[in-house]
């Protein structure tokens, strides 16, 4: 782990977030569309997943991690 360099662990970890990400806001923009303004269970899983997913990642590259 440096600085600048990524392991691959932690390139996966960022692809998993990102894509948590893509689908949490592809959900939200298809509730919204759709006149849903509450949080649905689908909404609740992709949350909880991102949130997961971001706990993974450090706080440098976009996630909730963060490193000491």
């Amino acid at each position: 782990m440096g600085l600048f360099r990524k392991t691959p662990e932690e390139k996966a970890d960022i692809a998993a977030l990102r894509d948590a990400d893509a689908a949490l806001h592809a959900n939200q923009r298809r509730e919204n569309s759709a006149g849903i303004d509450y949080e649905t269970p689908e909404y609740l899983r992709l949350n909880e997943a991102a949130n997961e997913a971001a706990a993974k990642v450090s706080v440098w590259r976009g996630g909730t991690k963060h490193c000491r």
